[in-house]
């Protein structure tokens, strides 16, 4: 059952809210292996943690419950062992006395969560450099979009540059093991698209050393705000949506809407650590394949920008940015402009939720004065990834699908790669081998 959920189609049903364990713990209730991402988190320059992941009822249903323990204690239980004090800091905000979430206690970031005396503080840049020195490849690239969402959102709300937002160090562990974890977990799955349900952010307010702070708190509207998210009261007076929670899904979720008409393979359940009186607190997680009619075409939006006065050296880059701000794909196409001068044209490929965004990346990141933007449709196949066993290890291999039939095969060029460095093979070989391993299969 395991690699049948590789490379479907997920959506996110998040009724009573989101956290970053509650992610994690729905994709392992899902089949993630944890293996897949304890390897991961254990490259992290972190020091001693220790992720657990156990089943839990909440409201009569069954899901996982993971939690991040440091010194034997979760962040929460230290925070309600040791009183607050005041900050140093003036652009973050501290609460009297902690509370609870209605998804998780103290679990996201420590934008608006208090402080206890004697732990020291990261800077953002600081947590950055700890998940660039622990990670490599697309889970590095999709755990940094991740955290920019956060500390953009804190940036801007606190009137500091990015560099300078700091947070609480147990805090961080938490959150860089939760959002490290998700990305780990998300790799692996490699789901073809994913889709979202309206996220229930909660009521009421919280207290803290600056008086009362609205539910949703404050960097979490923002991160929605920023990106579109889809957002519901739930109607629970407590915090359902953590601004961890809020990153995740606005940087991996694509679609936003209902389910899309698909067959489900598998469902997952992530807990939360409260009970809600009225409802199980749970986030969903589902994965399935798509039918052909609902997978056939969507509308999407193409950007384009000439450049001439940009150097290569900055592609990468750009790319990475765009990727990270929701695009579903980036080309460079070499062009002769004006003057007979060398040049060459971005085109990129969002969904219409995510161009602004994206427009916004360009403008900022390259050279042009301009981005031309118009709107297409496309048809697609469903995509999956399955694992064959070869000579040289096992290698993911990628389907396109229309209903049942498979139109195209390809070995996914990371996983060849990695086996052919680590085996010391040339590339093609490898290409070679997971195709007729898969055409033995079937």
């Amino acid at each position: 059952m395991t690699d049948e959920i590789r490379g479907l189609h997920l959506h996110f049903d998040a009724p009573t809210g989101a956290a970053g364990d509650m992610t994690l713990g729905a994709l392992f209730d899902l089949g993630v292996p944890e293996s897949a991402v304890r390897e991961v988190l254990a490259q992290l320059p972190l020091g001693e943690f220790q992720l657990t992941a156990t089943k839990a009822r909440r409201g009569g249903i069954a899901g996982t419950d993971v939690r991040v323990l440091v010194g034997g204690k979760s962040e929460s239980q230290v925070d309600a062992e040791t009183p607050p004090h005041e900050h140093e800091h003036e652009h973050e905000h501290e609460h009297e006395h902690p509370h609870e979430h209605g998804s998780q206690v103290h679990g996201g970031w420590h934008d608006h969560h208090s402080h206890a005396q004697g732990h020291p503080h990261r800077l953002y840049r600081e947590i950055r450099d700890l998940v660039v020195a622990g990670t490599t490849g697309r889970i590095r690239d999709l755990s940094l979009a991740i955290f920019d969402r956060v500390a953009e959102a804190e940036a801007k709300l606190h009137g500091v540059p990015i560099e300078g937002v700091m947070f609480h160090e147990v805090g961080a562990i938490d959150s860089i093991v939760d959002v490290v974890g998700s990305a780990a977990a998300l790799e692996w799955l490699r789901p073809a698209s994913v889709s979202g349900g309206p996220v229930a952010v909660g009521g009421g307010s919280v207290r803290g050393s600056h008086g009362r702070l609205p539910v949703p708190a404050p960097a979490t509207l923002e991160i929605c705000r920023a990106a579109g998210v889809p957002t519901v009261h739930g109607g629970v007076d407590r915090e359902l949506l953590t601004p961890t929670g809020a990153a995740i899904l606005a940087t991996v979720v694509k679609e936003w809407g209902v389910m899309p008409a698909m067959t489900a393979v598998a469902v997952g359940y992530g807990a939360g650590d409260m009970e809600l009186a009225d409802r199980p607190n749970l986030l969903r997680a589902v994965v399935g394949r798509r039918t052909s009619t609902a997978a056939a075409a969507d509308d999407v939006v193409e950007l384009h920008a000439n450049l001439d006065d940009m150097s290569p050296e900055l592609c990468d880059h750009v790319a990475e940015r765009l990727f990270a701000a929701g695009a579903l794909d980036v080309w460079w196409s070499p062009a002769t402009m004006k003057k007979s001068r060398p040049a060459f044209v971005l085109g990129v490929l969002v969904p219409p939720a995510h161009a602004a965004d994206a427009t916004a990346v360009i403008l900022a990141e390259t050279t042009t004065l301009g981005v031309r933007s118009h709107n297409v449709a496309r048809r697609t196949l469903d995509r999956r990834s399955v694992t064959v066993d070869t000579e040289y290890g096992p290698v993911v291999v990628k389907l396109g699908l229309d209903g049942d039939r498979v139109m195209n095969v390809a070995p996914e060029h990371d996983s060849c790669r990695e086996i052919a460095r680590s085996r010391n093979v040339a590339l093609k070989n490898v290409y070679a081998a997971a195709l007729a391993a898969y055409r033995r299969s079937v």
